[in-house]
């Protein structure tokens, strides 16, 4: 019997490749539906829609393969429960998250004129994504703060590694979120940093969240930022989405839509890691060839004519500059899901060459990625 299998048609690097393992079906993922899916095996989804009872019950679907890291889009204990497997794609976005923020961390400085080694981050959560965060963020000269509560218990607080949230709130000046979305229990996320943890920082800390919209709660962002208690936002994921608050829209100093994961790199990860999942689950004895990842436009970032102290970021922003995505979102919001759908694949740090840079940076834009 062949195999059926229904894929969201934006997720990139998959046409061609599906195809060996079976009869495939493309569609956008917000007209998946119980129709849509009833004499599925397979499915390949994003986090557009959901899949609980209301979607899967009675429908022949056996597996639900993820193409992101979370999984608050997918009903596990409905799912464990009626012999529906589940699979995400762990790490697949950690570098495009990590040069996402890095790209943004520059930006602020440049903006309100301080410098990052001078600075103290606060990273909340340190999985795949956060340790990447914190390993350029090192690279980058800052002192860091890691907060990881479930690994601090799993792995022993050595050397003091974690610190409180409490230590997060008086010390860093910046503090950014990479935590999953856990509604309830002794590891909740949802609105950690609401009303109470913005009334306890110290430092008027620049607050970032590439996480999830709801680990930040975007009420709470608004009156911390028109009491001064914080210094800005940076925005990529929003509570309620894709109909996000344009009030908080207008007062974030970088606002994009739920893209910080989006490299070519790291959606042709997740892809592999699909498909990977597919064949594990149904013991397939299949090699699918998978599609070449896209080549950059410009993959020479030559520095020559640049100030030294601007090289650095010059560099990173040749790879990704959040302010132009930015201004297109602030610009036409009502186009939210459609920016995220249609969004123009960039490449990470190791698809460009750096030439002419002054000594000192170039050995940091090596350690971040960069290629020679």
């Amino acid at each position: 019997m062949k195999l059926k299998i229904l894929a969201d048609t934006h997720i990139p690097f998959l046409k061609g490749v599906a195809e060996h393992l079976g009869e495939v079906e493309y569609l956008p993922g917000n007209l998946f539906t119980r129709e849509a899916i009833m004499d599925k095996d397979a499915l390949i989804v994003r986090t557009v829609t959901h899949f609980g009872e209301e979607i899967l019950e009675n429908t022949a679907v056996k597996l639900i393969c993820s193409a992101t890291i979370g999984y608050d889009h997918i009903d596990t204990q409905y799912c464990d429960n009626n012999n529906v497997a589940w699979r995400t794609a762990p790490g697949c976005n950690a570098n495009s998250v990590e040069q996402y923020v890095t790209a943004s961390l520059l930006w602020l400085a440049n903006k309100y004129q301080f410098t990052l080694s001078e600075k103290t981050i606060g990273i909340v959560g340190v999985g795949n994504v956060g340790t990447k965060v914190e390993a350029a963020c090192r690279k980058l000269g800052m002192r860091v703060l890691l907060n990881d509560p479930p690994r601090a218990e799993n792995e022993g607080n050595v050397n003091g590694a974690f610190v409180d949230l409490d230590t997060i709130q008086q010390e860093a000046d910046i503090i950014t979120f990479h935590t999953p979305l856990i509604k309830s229990g002794r590891y909740a996320t949802y609105h950690m940093a609401d009303d109470s943890f913005l009334q306890g920082v110290t430092m008027k800390p620049f607050i970032i969240n590439a996480a999830r919209g709801a680990v930040t709660d975007n009420q709470a962002l608004k009156r911390a930022l028109k009491k001064g208690s914080i210094s800005g936002v940076v925005m990529d994921c929003w509570e309620k989405e894709p109909d996000i608050d344009r009030e908080l829209l207008a007062m974030a100093d970088i606002a994009t839509p739920h893209i910080a994961g989006y490299s070519a790199d790291g959606k042709w990860t997740a892809t592999k890691m699909s498909i990977e999942n597919i064949l594990n689950f149904f013991e397939l004895d299949i090699n699918p060839l998978f599609n070449e990842k896209p080549e950059p436009s410009q993959p020479v970032i030559d520095l020559r004519q640049i100030a030294t102290e601007k090289q650095l970021a010059h560099a990173v922003w040749h790879s990704y500059d959040p302010v132009k995505e930015t201004e297109k979102l602030k610009a036409e919001p009502e186009k939210f899901y459609w920016f995220r759908s249609n969004y123009p694949l960039r490449r990470e740090y190791p698809a460009y060459r750096v030439m002419n840079a002054n000594s000192t940076v170039y050995q940091v834009l090596q350690k971040l990625g960069f290629g020679s």
